[in-house]
């Protein structure tokens, strides 16, 4: 289950329309630099494509709703407007950035009341992503941004990209018998945080999960880790600091718990989470490795809310999405689309009738 946020801003916000309009003419004039007739007609295309976004005025770029692969994935599109796109019909096919801009501009600019993704769908199924089945929202996540960024041609998109989106902590591990200590620096897309604590207890609320994920943890028993310095296996302390956090945070709640055999069930337990979130308020000092001005950008607010209701083998994704210039609240679901209250949103929380 991903929670999508955004961070608070202030003269970001403001010139994202202008800085939106810029990049769309930018994309039209690559686009037909040979033919006069079709520039005309494209960038026409991008005034209005352009011109919807200034009157939507969203902070963050734009959330694409999928729900042909039977589930709904949001994602942030704000690097598509400049890509290269293919010269042939048959690589237009099969590009995920292009067809994820093409998707965009029917679901902006199109008058049909819902738009259906076949393009996309197909096209992913040239990468061996499987329709007709239920995806993990997250690993779908994954799966799409390493597809968009491996068929990025211009290395400062995909830069752009990773700033929008990446995570950056910092990994600790040491020896408890000599006191040798290895770091190291890694990324991630998503904040996997756990449900259940080492003894399988129920983590009760957000706070509790990010608290939980930045614990240090001790590696004992058949967990030890093999020491250099001491030339054999020890105990280890492993803990994470956390370095970065990006303009767009998702939070993966981790709602499957292994058991023995191998079986995999749902953890359908009530879970809340708030509206707003500042990781300065959640994190102490130890488990933080950023100065001061990093720290100022750690405030956040919700904006989607990706939500499963079944069970860990069959289901149904909805996308639940606030409007950042109403503050209301829409629930997509497949072709229907409502407004919702912040108290519909809850039942996402988790709700053993109806398996959310």
């Amino acid at each position: 289950m991903p929670l999508l946020m955004g961070q608070r801003g202030g003269r970001q916000e403001t010139s994202k329309k202008l800085e939106m309009a810029q990049r769309e003419t930018m994309k039209a004039e690559a686009k037909v630099q040979n033919n006069e007739e079709e520039a005309e007609k494209l960038k026409a295309k991008v005034q209005t494509l352009a011109s919807v976004f200034g009157v939507a005025d969203l902070k963050n770029g734009v959330i694409s709703n999928i729900s042909s692969l039977s589930n709904s994935i949001t994602i942030h599109v704000t690097s598509l407007d400049r890509i290269t796109v293919p010269l042939y019909a048959e690589q237009q096919k099969k590009n995920v950035p292009y067809q994820m801009l093409l998707l965009l501009e029917e679901m902006q600019c199109g008058k049909q009341k819902a738009v259906y993704p076949i393009a996309l769908a197909y096209c992913l199924s040239a990468y061996n992503v499987k329709l007709f089945v239920q995806h993990d929202a997250a690993q779908l996540f994954l799966t799409l941004w390493n597809l968009m960024k491996r068929q990025m041609k211009k290395p400062e998109l995909v830069e752009e990209l990773n700033g929008l989106y990446t995570i950056c902590i910092q990994e600790h591990l040491a020896c408890q018998k000599c006191s040798f200590e290895e770091k190291k620096n890694s990324s991630m897309l998503t904040l996997p945080l756990p449900l259940l604590d080492s003894n399988c207890r129920t983590l009760k609320t957000l706070k509790d999960c990010l608290q939980y994920f930045f614990h240090p943890e001790e590696l004992t028993d058949h967990n030890m880790c093999f020491c250099d310095q001491c030339g054999r296996k020890t105990p280890f302390r492993q803990s994470m600091k956390l370095i970065h956090l990006p303009q767009t945070l998702t939070i993966h709640l981790k709602r499957f718990c292994f058991e023995k055999a191998a079986h995999i069930h749902k953890l359908s337990h009530y879970l809340p989470f708030p509206q707003d979130l500042d990781f300065n308020a959640v994190l102490t000092e130890s488990q933080c490795q950023a100065d001061d001005n990093e720290k100022a950008g750690w405030q956040y607010d919700l904006f989607a809310v990706i939500a499963h209701s079944g069970s860990i083998s069959c289901g149904h994704y909805c996308a639940y999405i606030r409007s950042l210039t109403e503050r209301k609240w829409y629930c997509f679901n497949d072709s229907e689309v409502c407004q919702v209250s912040w108290d519909d949103v809850k039942c996402t929380y988790g709700h053993s009738n109806l398996h959310w």
